[in-house]
C-alpha cells in the first residue's frame, strides 16, 4: 500500500509541475501590453521600464517562472495587479464561497446520481428505469448556466420560492446561505446527474448478475442485504472513478452559476483576472484550481485501492 501510495503521489507532483509550467507561459502570451493597460496609452517609456522592473516582467522568462515557482512553495501567490493587494487576501474569501456552493452541490449530487443509479438498476427495464436514464442524459445536454437561468425564472422570479441570488445581503446563518444555495446546486445536479447515475446503474446491473451475487441470494440471504454488503462495494468503483473525473466540469460549471447567481466567488475573481490581465491573481487560481482536481483523483485512486486490493497490487508491482 505504501509503493502505491508513492507512485501516486509522484505522478500528482508531476501532473502540478507540468500545469505550472503550462499556466506560467500561456498567461506570458496573452496578446496587450499589461504595463500599458494599467498605466494608459499615454504612459512615457521610461514608466513603462519602471513597471516592468517593479513587477518582474523585465527578467528572463526562465527566471521569472523560478521565482514564481519558489515564492509559490513559501505561500506567497504574489500581488495583484488590479488591486496591488496580496493575490491570498483577494482569492481566499472567494475560495470559501466557492467551496461552501461546491460543498453544497456535492451534498446533492453524490447521494442522488447514486441513489438514481442504484434504483434504475434494481427496476431494469421498467417505466422508472427508462426516466431516470433519458431524463438524467437529457438534462445533462443543457448547459449549466442554461438550467441557472430556467430555474432562476421558474422558482426565483415567477413563483417566488428561493432568493434570486445566491448570496444573502447580511451574510445570514447557516440555514439562511443553504436556502440561497439551494437553486444554484440543483443547477449543477441537473448537468451532472444522468452521467453518474448511467455509470452507476451499468455497475449495479453488472455486479447484479455476478456469480457471487446469486451465491449470496441462494445462501437464503435477503437480495436488499446481498446488494448492500456485496454488489455496492464492487458496483461503486467506475462510480468513484466518475465522480473524481467530474470534478474539472463541477469547477467550470461553478463559474457560470456563480455569474448567473450573482455569486462573489472563485470563478468571478478568476474571470475578472483574466479580463485584465492580472497574472498573479489568474496564475494562482489556476494552480489552486489545479491542486483541488489533483488531490480529488489521488483520493479517488486511494478509496480505489482499498476497495479493490488488486488494483493496488497490480500497479505496485
Amino acid at each position: 500500500m505504501i509503493r502505491y501510495i508513492a507512485k501516486r503521489l509522484g505522478l500528482s507532483l508531476v501532473t502540478i509541475l507540468l500545469v505550472a509550467t503550462v499556466v506560467f507561459f500561456m498567461t506570458r502570451i496573452l496578446p496587450g501590453n499589461v504595463a500599458m493597460r494599467y498605466l494608459g496609452r499615454g504612459a512615457e517609456p521610461d514608466q513603462i521600464i519602471e513597471f516592468n522592473k517593479s513587477h518582474g516582467f523585465d527578467r528572463p522568462r526562465l527566471v521569472q517562472f523560478w521565482n514564481w515557482v519558489t515564492a509559490m512553495l513559501r505561500g506567497d501567490l504574489g500581488t495583484s495587479l488590479q488591486y496591488e493587494s496580496p493575490a491570498s487576501r483577494i482569492l481566499l474569501p472567494a475560495i470559501g464561497y466557492s467551496a461552501k456552493l461546491a460543498l453544497m452541490a456535492f451534498i446533492l449530487i453524490i447521494p442522488t446520481s447514486i441513489g438514481g443509479g442504484v434504483i434504475a438498476a434494481m427496476n431494469r427495464g421498467k417505466p422508472i428505469d427508462r426516466i431516470i436514464t433519458v431524463g438524467g442524459l437529457s438534462a445533462a445536454v443543457i448547459p449549466e448556466f442554461v438550467w441557472a437561468v430556467i430555474l432562476l425564472l421558474i422558482f426565483g422570479v415567477t413563483f417566488q420560492i428561493f432568493p434570486v441570488t445566491a448570496f444573502p445581503d447580511n451574510g445570514g446563518g447557516f440555514f439562511t446561505q443553504v436556502y440561497h444555495l439551494v437553486l444554484p446546486s440543483i443547477s449543477l445536479l441537473l448537468v451532472l446527474f444522468g452521467y453518474i447515475a448511467r455509470i452507476t446503474r451499468a455497475g449495479v446491473i453488472e455486479a447484479l448478475d455476478s456469480d457471487y451475487m446469486r451465491t449470496a441470494v441462494l445462501k437464503g440471504q435477503p437480495r436488499k442485504t446481498a446488494v448492500i454488503k456485496h454488489v455496492l462495494r464492487n458496483a461503486l468503483l467506475p462510480t468513484i472513478a466518475v465522480i473524481a473525473s467530474q470534478i474539472p466540469y463541477l469547477v467550470g460549471g461553478l463559474v457560470a452559476v456563480e455569474i448567473v447567481f450573482n455569486y462573489p466567488g472563485f470563478g468571478s475573481v478568476l474571470l475578472a483576472a483574466v479580463g485584465g490581465r492580472d497574472y498573479p491573481i489568474l496564475q494562482a487560481g489556476v494552480m489552486i484550481t489545479s491542486f483541488v482536481i489533483v488531490l480529488f483523483q489521488l483520493a479517488a485512486d486511494l478509496l480505489f485501492a482499498v476497495l479493490n486490493p488488486r488494483i493496488r497490487e497490480r500497479v505496485s508491482q
